[in-house]
């Protein structure tokens, strides 16, 4: 089952030198991780957002 298209941007950076991504949901919210499987369950749990344990 899929969702209708959005207009919901997320955006997932590398940080160059080190194995982390920076993630921007698309309400501002921001969060690092080593892990991209955390950083995507991180994104969809908006507006919920757990506190950022960097």
């Amino acid at each position: 089952m899929s969702r209708p298209p959005t207009a919901e941007v997320y955006r997932v950076d590398w940080v160059p030198g080190t194995d982390a991504l920076h993630g921007i949901c698309h309400c501002g919210a921001e969060h690092d991780t080593l892990d991209p499987v955390l950083m995507w369950q991180w994104m969809l749990s908006h507006p919920d957002h757990q506190e950022d344990d960097r």
